[in-house]
């Protein structure tokens, strides 16, 4: 064998050894799972079928439909001057309670805009940034491309574009206080991962921000010493951004919180029975 087939067969070997920062995946494993999600190649993917059913339980899904069904009906939203969804629609979208947002429920915001409905607000962002729908002269409309989507034969189409965008272009860190570093988004497959392997059992939230943390480590220089614990901060951050404003809102699993949420410093985390309907995780 010459010099050149050795250094092939030991980068070969070097890609496709197991590495225990990332539960044994191997390099070539973690490349796609990070940087081509969406291949085949990769250890998570979307299914290639998703049923009416499954999709049925998509909580902010299920918000962004009837969003488009409202501007359908009445042809245009006119917005409020700052850009938000008039008082009345915003009501409509959360009357149904596909989500409900505690400090909504707790009496502390009250539902008299937009913007105090984080999930509301996400919904919309998102579908601007897929190109659903668009703002011109002050009114929302639908596109080209959102009129499709109201038909039935696309309604996974519809749901795969959404999803992918508030997944990987629609920034989790929106309004919530922490650094503005991708901190839970950057391989968020990784979690996607990690459910399929553990979430069958009810796991400590921090459980899973450790086991992210340790696949990226560089995350944790962006936490301030000075005040409470960098790793506290870091879970906090990492579990806010992961599971209550996305996982959560996607129906792929259940959160327990004793007392209350507001509060609560330990939350107990288990995947759902549609997370492997809508992913194909190869453990």
């Amino acid at each position: 064998m010459d010099i050149l087939k050795l250094i092939e067969t030991e980068i070969l070997l070097q890609n496709n050894t197991p590495v225990s920062e990332f539960e044994d995946l191997s390099p070539t494993n973690v490349h796609y799972l990070i940087y081509d999600t969406y291949s085949e190649n990769s250890p998570v993917n979307i299914q290639k079928v998703i049923d009416n059913e499954t999709l049925d339980k998509v909580p902010l899904f299920r918000i962004a439909e009837d969003l488009l069904k409202i501007i359908e009906r009445e042809k245009f939203l006119k917005l409020t001057p700052i850009g938000a969804l008039p008082k009345k629609v915003v009501l409509e979208l959360y009357e149904k309670k596909y989500l409900a947002d505690f400090l909504i429920e707790g009496g502390i915001y009250k539902l008299n805009r937009e913007e105090n409905c984080i999930f509301i607000v996400s919904t919309k962002i998102v579908m601007d940034l897929a190109g659903i729908t668009k703002k011109v002269h002050g009114k929302l409309t639908l596109t080209k491309k959102g009129t499709t989507f109201l038909k039935p034969e696309n309604r996974q189409k519809f749901f795969e574009s959404f999803m992918s965008i508030f997944a990987d272009k629609y920034n989790w860190g929106y309004h919530d206080g922490y650094p503005s570093k991708p901190i839970g988004q950057f391989g968020w497959t990784f979690t996607i991962y990690l459910l399929g392997k553990y979430g069958h059992e009810l796991q400590p939230d921090n459980f899973y921000a450790e086991k992210y943390l340790r696949a990226f480590p560089h995350f944790l220089a962006y936490f301030n010493p000075n005040s409470r614990s960098v790793n506290n901060q870091f879970c906090s951050c990492y579990t806010v951004r992961s599971f209550d404003r996305f996982l959560e809102w996607f129906g792929l699993v259940e959160i327990q919180v004793e007392g209350n949420k507001f509060i609560a410093k330990d939350q107990k985390i288990k995947s759902t029975e549609i997370l492997t309907k809508i992913f194909n995780i190869d453990l």
